[in-house]
């Protein structure tokens, strides 16, 4: 029986970043988990490894070379954000594993960027909320180093459960990604075909709402539940990535359910309203357009 040979890709020891971590686990999807992990300092471990990723101080794709600490480091990209070893693997790969350059450029925004600020000291976040912020993917891949307490012999297998992690959650922005781009034309024909541009009724179609926002009248959309057999209105955000809804259900019906929703409304198979006012739900069809229709107009 033939054996493939592993991919042998070396990486530096000790604590570990979110950086390093993405690098492997790009290496990881690419070559469909037959690589090898060595972790070291020993140039002559390096040396022979089929690929060396953030260390060795050398950037060369064509002999699998991947580092950034070099003198004048690799790269910025034209937002000023520096490339990080995670970065210029991408660059090289990301195209190969998502299957298009479009799709390679949305993980890329959506992840490799946030994964190289964080290697290149750049803030992205400021707290609107004084001392809160927001649990990023980079604090998950942090959460896998060893604490004081924890002994520098774990490291290694430590290192190996974040790449898993990060490998899946890749996969999954992948997955979720080329999904999306392939509903794009579906949406836009739901849209098209909708007599009230400010109201889209998907029915039954479990599309991706948030498309949605790439079209300026829509305020609410309409859809049976995934799961069960009620209905649901829900509000559009203004844009992508942000929680603020083009418009909310009236104040009045928010916290409130079944007989007192119904007698605020006139609409008799009622069965919530969100508080905040972001969604709402009937348990038919007819009494969640009827909910959309009158929260329009309110």
């Amino acid at each position: 029986m033939f054996f493939k040979k592993k991919i042998v890709v070396a990486t530096h020891n000790g604590a570990f970043h979110p950086d390093d971590v993405f690098a492997v686990a790009l290496l990881s999807i690419l070559y469909k988990g037959n690589i090898r992990v060595v972790r070291t300092r020993d140039e002559k471990i390096l040396s022979k490894a089929d690929f060396v990723v953030d260390i060795g101080f050398e950037y060369d794709p064509s002999k699998n070379r991947f580092d950034h600490h070099q003198e004048g480091g690799a790269g910025k990209r034209e937002n000023g954000i520096s490339y990080s070893t995670f970065g210029i693997l991408w660059k090289e790969y990301g195209e190969k594993v998502c299957g298009s350059r479009r799709i390679a450029d949305i993980i890329d925004k959506k992840l490799v960027e946030i994964i190289d600020a964080d290697d290149c000291g750049v803030d992205l976040c400021k707290p609107i909320v004084q001392g809160i912020y927001p649990f990023t993917i980079t604090d998950a891949i942090y959460s896998f180093n060893i604490t004081w307490k924890e002994s520098v012999s774990e490291i290694d297998a430590f290192f190996l459960r974040a790449v898993d992690f990060a490998a899946k959650v890749l996969s999954r922005e992948i997955k979720t990604s080329q999904d999306k781009i392939e509903a794009e034309g579906l949406v836009e024909e739901v849209y098209r075909n909708s007599d009230d541009k400010r109201i889209i009724i998907f029915g039954e179609k479990h599309l991706p709402k948030s498309l949605i926002i790439n079209y300026p009248e829509p305020i609410f959309t309409v859809y049976k539940e995934k799961e069960g057999s009620r209905w649901r209105v829900t509000t559009i955000r203004t844009f992508d990535g942000s929680y603020e809804p083009r418009k909310n259900f009236p104040e009045s019906w928010w916290g409130k359910k079944k007989e007192e929703l119904a007698e605020i409304t006139g609409i008799p198979d009622v069965v919530f309203c969100r508080n905040g006012g972001i969604f709402a739900g009937a348990e038919t069809k007819e009494g969640a357009i009827k909910l959309a229709r009158l929260a329009v107009e309110v």
